[in-house]
């Protein structure tokens, strides 16, 4: 049984009785708001457990984060619990790739009232508010980012930002630029474990070689990629160099409300 209460705690919500668009999306970004993107455990080597039971531990009882099997695994857990009909879809990762990247993103098909849905909480970026499944769809984040769902074929699905987001990982304004692809093909748990399986381990994995932490803020976006900790609310960003060890431990807690140790710290070889 899904511990509903607890998860709602976690990202402060009391009231989602009703499985209908509007509790998806407050849902959707209170999740996003308090429960931050994050891979520490990748980069210290550890397995990265993605069953429902090991990531509400992690996510909700250890008041950690998590990349997107984990994210997407709890927030799917929940929408069921609700009352919604929802299964995981995989996704490509076009930010950044030169070359057809593999699918190692998830995301969350959701049909409301015979309407289908995407809904993503696991994105290590600007917050994507809930889409419906149509092609030509647009919305505006709160920050002022904006998306658009297209389906270039009748199999395939693209889901691109506008503008600069304020994630910093977007082109210049006005670019149309592809953040994820992704078909309707059933989801099974092997193809999560797979998937889950290189994103955190295989040598050539962003999550291997950089060390993540993000989290949505209510008009921005904060984030600590190594040492470099970076804000932006609205045209104003902030840059920050983490010049030590306990500096790095202080962010954690007070910026991503993460709690780890001094040796942890220390294993992930940023100083």
């Amino acid at each position: 049984m899904f511990n509903l209460t607890g998860y709602l705690q976690r990202i402060n919500l009391s009231d989602v009785s009703v499985a209908d668009v509007e509790t998806l999306s407050r849902l959707q970004f209170a999740h996003r708001l308090a429960i931050p993107f994050e891979n520490i455990d990748v980069k210290l080597g550890r397995p990265v457990e993605i069953d429902s039971d090991a990531v509400y531990e992690k996510l909700v009882g250890r008041a950690r984060g998590g990349y997107c099997f984990e994210q997407n695994q709890l927030f799917l857990d929940a929408l069921t619990s609700i009352g919604f009909t929802a299964r995981t879809l995989l996704a490509r990762v076009w930010l950044g790739s030169e070359s057809t990247p593999p699918k190692t993103h998830s995301l969350i098909l959701v049909t409301v009232e015979d309407e289908q849905w995407i809904a993503d909480a696991g994105f290590g970026g600007s917050f994507v508010p809930p889409m419906r499944l149509v092609d030509g769809e647009r919305v505006e984040a709160p920050d002022g980012a904006r998306y658009l769902l297209q389906q270039p074929e009748p199999s395939n699905w693209v889901l691109s930002r506008i503008p600069a987001n304020s994630d910093g990982a977007a082109g210049a304004e006005g670019d149309l630029q592809a953040q994820y692809s992704f078909d309707l093909s059933e989801v099974f748990q092997a193809d999560l474990v797979l998937a889950n399986h290189w994103t955190s381990t295989a040598p050539e994995s962003l999550f291997r070689n950089q060390q993540f932490v993000n989290a949505v803020l209510p008009q921005g976006f904060v984030s600590l990629v190594d040492r470099k900790l970076q804000e932006t609310v609205g045209p104003e960003r902030r840059t920050t160099v983490i010049d030590t060890r306990q500096a790095y431990l202080t962010v954690l807690a007070d910026r991503f409300g993460i709690s780890v140790s001094a040796d942890e710290v220390e294993a992930l070889g940023l100083f």
